[in-house]
């Protein structure tokens, strides 16, 4: 009976948790059915009405949002491609091969991490400018090539990898390469849902980045089209709020898509308190 009693109010402060964390979400998609001067009318209407489906229309009328769409797809995407290959491939040496100076090398790679993008920003601006890439995706596609943290969820991972399936694979006379892409890369496939999840939404909401280094609105991401419904004298909420949610599609996808294979990458990886 105690234990029933002891389920139940946990199921109840579980739940009232959800609803919390879900109430932001809500407002959002109340919003971004509402005539813009009901979002600030007393008392709140969490049901809107009338409903304005076509708030999901307009902006795509009234600016490139597929543009950005396509903007946000190409880098986030790409980025998340790059970070893969690199941060297997680093993670990999790592974990599995003894020469000189790895441990060292590591511990740079994990310093890193240490430092904020506030600190770089405007000697990697200076550099991406010298090379002409403002304006252009390789500006906002190759200084994030690659990742510390991925290198380190990598390399975590394979450790947890018996060195015996490598040492058995060279004795069958399999080289390096194959037995890191046909035996050792299909081992790690949660752990790489987990880098791909990780990338991809970093990426996808990236702001700071974008904003300096385009300035064209053809080459703008989503989240400076986002910006752009912003004004000093009015702002559209509801069609703010509209674009917004429709950006979070993407990421959302790839998590459902990806999330049972994340779950058990993040147990594995070593991040799990």
């Amino acid at each position: 009976m105690r234990k029933r009693t002891v389920d139940v109010l946990l199921y109840c402060l579980l739940g009232l948790g959800a609803i919390v964390i879900a109430l932001p979400f809500f407002y959002a998609i109340s919003t971004s059915l509402k005539q813009n001067h009901q979002v600030f009318s007393i008392p709140m209407k969490w049901i809107p009405d009338p409903i304005l489906w076509e708030n999901y229309v307009i902006p795509f009328k009234q600016r490139p949002i597929a543009r950005y769409f396509l903007n946000s797809t190409v880098v986030a995407t790409t980025i998340t491609f790059l970070n893969v290959i690199t941060c297997t491939m680093a993670g990999y040496s790592f974990a599995k091969f003894d020469y000189i100076g790895r441990d060292w090398m590591f511990l740079s790679v994990l310093a890193t991490l240490m430092v904020p993008i506030q600190v770089i920003v405007i000697p990697l601006f200076v550099l991406v400018k010298y090379l002409g890439w403002l304006n252009s995706y390789a500006g906002l596609i190759i200084p994030s090539a690659t990742s510390a943290f991925g290198i380190f969820l990598m390399r975590q991972y394979f450790q947890t990898i018996p060195s015996e399936l490598m040492e058995a694979a060279r004795i069958d006379g399999c080289g390096e390469w194959r037995i890191f892409r046909q035996i050792i890369l299909p081992l790690v496939k949660p752990a790489v849902s987990a880098l791909v999840i990780f990338i991809f939404m970093h990426n996808w909401n990236n702001f700071l980045w974008p904003l300096l280094v385009i300035t064209q609105d053809n080459m703008m991401t989503l989240p400076l089209g986002i910006a752009s419904f912003e004004s000093t004298y009015s702002t559209n909420y509801p069609h703010l709020m509209a674009v917004s949610l429709a950006s979070t599609a993407p990421v959302l996808l790839v998590f459902l898509v990806l999330q049972k294979q994340f779950i058990q990458g993040m147990a594995l990886s070593g991040l799990k308190q």
